[in-house]
């Protein structure tokens, strides 16, 4: 699948209903989310490989991943209502991917690679660690996206656990007005996508 039509596919799917501030569920443009997979391809990291996609949201990047020839996805997300709205996303796509209501703590298993855009921590501070810790445990190669200015905590906490940190690309993340507390019509903050590697 070419970027520009995976990138169609994943602007189609839909959106959550409902969002809650202090999970931070802002939705990966359709645009990062495609680079992101794209690199990740690129890399030899998707295609036909075991990928886990850690807070998943309305599932854009473990149904990339299904759509980029993995052999296998898992998603998970704490919000039952996002894999509710991620299952029905891959099933209208007639794509097989698993999915599960759980807090990344309890997440299980074995992977080749983990792609995941974590909660930035703006609401509950240090919420990317838990995520940066279990991707770790999960999965020898991970894809992450963390806010800009983060990188030497990022890289710090990626090395206490045993591994190596990269930042591979930088994106304008545009999180349009989603709550109460919300000042403008929108916001964009930069982005680091790293490579994690155990």
């Amino acid at each position: 699948m070419k970027k520009r039509k995976l990138e169609m596919v994943l602007q189609g799917l839909k959106p959550l209903a409902t969002r809650s501030p202090g999970l931070e569920q802002y939705a990966t443009p359709a645009g990062i989310a495609a680079d992101i997979l794209w690199e990740a391809y690129g890399a030899g990291d998707i295609e036909g490989k075991a990928v886990a996609d850690l807070g998943c949201g309305n599932g854009i990047f473990s149904i990339g991943a299904k759509l980029m020839g993995a052999s296998r996805v898992f998603a998970i997300d704490v919000d039952p209502e996002a894999i509710k709205v991620a299952r029905g996303n891959a099933s209208a796509l007639n794509l097989d991917i698993e999915f599960l209501a759980c807090g990344v703590e309890s997440a299980e298993g074995s992977f080749d690679t983990v792609i995941q855009n974590p909660p930035f921590g703006a609401q509950r501070k240090h919420a990317d660690r838990a995520f940066i810790k279990k991707s770790l445990e999960l999965a020898p190669k991970v894809y992450s996206l963390h806010l800009e200015g983060t990188e030497d905590f990022v890289s710090r906490m990626v090395n206490r656990l045993g591994g190596a940190s990269e930042p591979v690309k930088r994106f304008k993340f545009e999180i349009p007005y989603a709550f109460e507390f919300h000042r403008k019509k929108s916001e964009t903050l930069s982005v680091v996508l790293f490579k994690f590697e155990r």
